[in-house]
């Protein structure tokens, strides 16, 4: 995989619009001249550049709400992969250009399509794609570290150092890995082990035990409204992250992860730029275009000559019939206090044994609690008057049964008003769960530490691990309105 060229572009609220920086790649352009042939378009300069990103993301013509090459009813945009038509001798269209916005700054790529443009390939088929999100991902992370404002003294030493950190991660436009917050300007000259070379763009080397470590997170949200009128909704997203630890030059490693024989297949693949080569198959899979049900359902094996640092190797999205735990979310208001009733079962296919299990019922402008008078089947609850605030510890194992319920009522009648919230008006309420499952995922998928395939004669250690864990999971009060989407859940 190969990038045409890369722009960041500032974006400072009441200010102009600039780009910051720029790189293109000869090597790639003539290669992509020749996929193209009579169809190739060529980049244009930066004003033009500029000036049709912005006008694509919406942000000039201020004075136009219409725009016919944007707002038409046929144009079918599918972000974040952007086309933009280009006026002029090499008229035509620039597709996909990937760009990621955040704070002050736009990132943007266009990566290369190594297949023919007529008829134009699925989104989802394009290896390219994947990795140049994650490549306009890790640069979004070096400029803005953890918080999306830094001052503008940090911020422009960090774009100072871009050229310099694109030779180590991306030499001649192949994205080889991505920068991480503290990457120096300036490479560490690597030292030569054995008859092996180091690669440039791999500064320093491993002392130590040999390791490789391989882990599985499935993060599970949930919308659940017990009402028939409005649709249940859930999601799992899935991250594999690895840390190679090996004395000398980091060998090729390969990571397959399995389904059950009833798994449903991955989707949504995005995998690091490290991964040498990949079946296009993998990527077909997607939640938003509709598939016949033929899709890759594994194993799939990732292939890839990995960076010094801990890193994602890939994420996905996937398909589960129910959520991990059902709940059931009851609030009736009398007089000054309210009458609380919520029951939570857990499903029978998710293992009994949590790291932590909580429920959190807040309160939302009200007075300040009173007296509370409730009950519990299992665990223990804690009272946060100050906060209006319950939160019901339910440890580590729910009772055989799977299920617990909580019942009874509370005053409000304190001497201050509560917190508010411009949402969480009258009856509308929510219990909001946090959970970690280990040692499962809710897909099924794993990786056997036998399938992890090590390159090396140093015979590393093989650690892996998976675990479940909540995100953004609610129960919403069924007696009143509550918040409802007509389209999937995003990550």
């Amino acid at each position: 995989m190969t990038v045409r060229g890369l722009w960041i572009i500032s974006h400072e609220n009441g200010g102009n619009l600039s780009i910051r920086f720029s790189r293109r790649f000869s090597t790639v352009e003539h290669r992509a001249k020749s996929l193209a042939g009579s169809s190739y378009v060529a980049v244009p300069e930066e004003s033009t550049f500029l000036q049709l990103l912005l006008t694509e993301l919406g942000l000039s013509d201020s004075g136009k709400n219409y725009v016919a090459l944007r707002d038409d009813c046929l144009y079918r945009p599918r972000s974040p992969a952007l086309e933009l038509h280009v006026d002029g001798p090499a008229k035509g269209i620039l597709w996909p250009v990937l760009t990621v916005s955040q704070g002050p700054l736009i990132l943007a790529c266009l990566p290369l399509v190594d297949v023919p443009p007529d008829p134009r390939p699925p989104l989802a088929s394009l290896l390219s794609v994947s990795q140049g999100l994650t490549l306009l991902a890790g640069l979004q992370t070096f400029l803005l570290g953890s918080g999306s404002k830094p001052d503008s003294e940090g911020l422009g030493s960090r774009l100072a150092m871009v050229p310099s950190v694109l030779l180590q991660v991306c030499p001649l436009g192949t994205p080889l890995d991505v920068p991480l917050p503290g990457t120096p300007a300036t490479p560490t000259a690597p030292t030569s082990v054995g008859t092996q070379k180091q690669p440039a763009w791999k500064t320093g080397l491993h002392r130590g035990r040999a390791v490789v470590n391989v882990g599985l997170i499935e993060t599970v949200r949930s919308m659940q409204y017990g009402n028939r009128s409005r649709q249940d909704l859930w999601d799992v997203y899935g991250t594999v992250t690895c840390k190679c630890e090996v004395e000398g030059v980091l060998p090729n490693v390969t990571v397959t992860l399995s389904l059950p024989p009833n798994g449903s297949p991955l989707q949504d693949i995005l995998v690091h730029p490290c991964v040498t080569s990949l079946d296009s198959s993998i990527l077909t899979a997607s939640s938003v275009d509709n598939y016949d049900g033929s899709a890759f359902s594994g194993p799939y094996k990732f292939p890839f000559s990995p960076p010094l640092e801990p890193f994602r190797l890939c994420s996905y999205t996937s398909e589960v019939p129910v959520p991990p735990i059902l709940g059931s979310y009851q609030l009736k208001e009398e007089e000054n206090q309210l009458r609380v009733s919520v029951t939570l079962k857990l499903h029978e296919s998710i293992k009994n044994s949590f790291e932590f299990c909580n429920a959190h019922l807040p309160f939302f402008n009200r007075d300040q609690m009173g007296v509370v008078d409730m009950k519990v089947s299992s665990g223990q609850l804690d009272v946060s008057k100050e906060k209006n605030l319950l939160v019901w510890v339910l440890g580590q194992k729910f009772p055989k049964s799977r299920e617990v319920t909580m019942e009874g009522k509370i005053n409000f009648s304190g001497p201050t008003p509560g917190p508010s919230d411009p949402l969480c008006t009258k009856l509308t309420a929510y219990v909001k769960l946090h959970f970690k499952v280990p040692d499962m995922t809710l897909s099924g998928c794993y990786v056997d530490q036998h399938s992890v395939q090590v390159y090396s004669s140093a015979k590393p250690r093989i650690v892996t691990s998976r675990e479940l864990q909540s995100k953004e999971y609610y129960i919403w009060n069924s007696t009143g309105t509550a918040p409802v989407s007509s389209g999937q859940m995003m990550m």
